[in-house]
């Protein structure tokens, strides 16, 4: 098994968000919802629209963990989702596949969007979990690096498991390997 990076780069984010948008709404709202709550996709392809509509928190039960889950809506994913299921029944669910009768798309969907979209991008090492890397990833870089928030966001059972999955370790590595010379200074 591969393992999956975040994307690093917001303007490579703007830009994935664009090009799914262009090509079906459900996907794009797919991916904004996973980079702004920062679920895990077997969580996200559960949730139905009255789950989302008009809430400010989400309440749910992590198919991982079985622990309980509340994390609030941020206000720009919130006013993403209003738009998005205006129109939409409460019992749909909120990522329904075109396949069946109110059935969300599969893990495999998700991965085929997310993977086909960074192909575009020439990006390698992107699936469905990327987008909850993604997520960490920038909320450690705009909470000013406070790794004890997003190790308790993630759920995560210490700061190294966190550094390491946000690519943060990967990050420091490659910037001390960069300094690495032999040539003679003159």
């Amino acid at each position: 098994m591969n393992t999956v990076q975040p994307i690093r780069d917001i303007n490579l984010v703007n830009d994935i968000a664009d090009y799914l948008r262009a090509r079906s709404e459900r996907d794009y709202v797919l991916f904004m919802f996973g980079i702004y709550c920062g679920l895990r996709i077997s969580d996200i392809l559960t949730l139905r629209v009255r789950d989302v509509k008009d809430k400010q928190y989400i309440y749910l039960y992590e198919q991982k963990t079985n622990k309980e889950k509340r994390f609030k809506l941020q206000e720009d994913i919130r006013e993403i989702l209003t738009e998005y299921i205006a129109g939409k029944e409460e019992y749909e669910y909120l990522f329904k596949s075109r396949e069946g009768l109110n059935q969300p798309i599969t893990r495999q969907r998700a991965y085929q969007i997310l993977n086909n979209a960074a192909k575009a991008f020439g990006l390698s090492s992107i699936g469905a979990h990327s987008l909850r890397k993604t997520f960490g990833y920038f909320l450690y870089l705009q909470s000013e690096k406070d790794i004890v928030a997003v190790k308790e966001i993630l759920g995560h059972s210490d700061i190294s498991t966190t550094l390491r999955y946000i690519g943060i370790i990967q990050d420091t590595k490659d910037q001390v390997m960069n300094k690495l010379s032999f040539r003679r200074r003159r």
